[in-house]
């Protein structure tokens, strides 16, 4: 075993867990999920078979990555968050379609937020805490809200951008930095 399992986190055999990697109790990852290098998945988390996350991924406290979720690489994910995989639930339905939800390399996504299935999030996108995302977001906006709404973009570093397109870190963007 290469990557860190606390005691009481629950780890199927069939789960492809990549090196450096640290599960936390009672994280439970199910067969057939991929958890990439060197990420760090936090107390109580369920990654269901069929999630895919990439490297160096932060998932705090309590957060469930249902099969169909993708996180691209560096994504934060912040405690409680919860991904939809099913836009017309009901117990033991026959005709159940997966809609797949793709976060892109370096988004994050803050504590509370619910973001419904079949949405991407984009690259360095910021989704605020206690957010609903029930469409798209581009990469480098930031939506927060219920439902979210562009309230901004962000930088790389993860700050929200002034008026003017500049960030606190000193980086400065122009407006075709972020037309996709």
């Amino acid at each position: 075993m290469n990557y860190f399992k606390h005691k009481t986190a629950l780890v199927d055999k069939k789960a492809r867990i990549g090196k450096g990697t640290r599960l936390w109790a009672f994280t439970n990852v199910k067969a057939g999920a991929v958890i990439g290098c060197n990420c760090n998945i936090c107390d109580g988390s369920f990654v269901e078979g069929g999630a895919v996350i990439g490297d160096n991924v932060t998932i705090k406290h309590h957060v469930v990555v249902f099969d169909g979720v993708t996180l691209g690489d560096y994504v934060f994910v912040g405690s409680n968050v919860a991904f939809v995989n099913d836009r017309y639930p009901r117990s033991k339905k026959k005709d159940w379609v997966l809609e797949k939800t793709a976060v892109g390399k370096g988004a994050t996504i803050g504590s509370n937020a619910v973001v419904l299935c079949g949405v991407t999030i984009g690259e360095y996108a910021v989704v605020g805490a206690g957010s609903v995302v029930t469409k798209d977001v581009a990469s480098f906006t930031v939506v927060y809200g219920n439902p979210a709404s562009v309230k901004g973009y962000a930088c790389r570093c993860g700050r929200k951008l002034d008026k003017n397109l500049r960030c606190a870190c000193g980086k400065r963007h122009t407006r075709a930095d972020f037309d996709e």
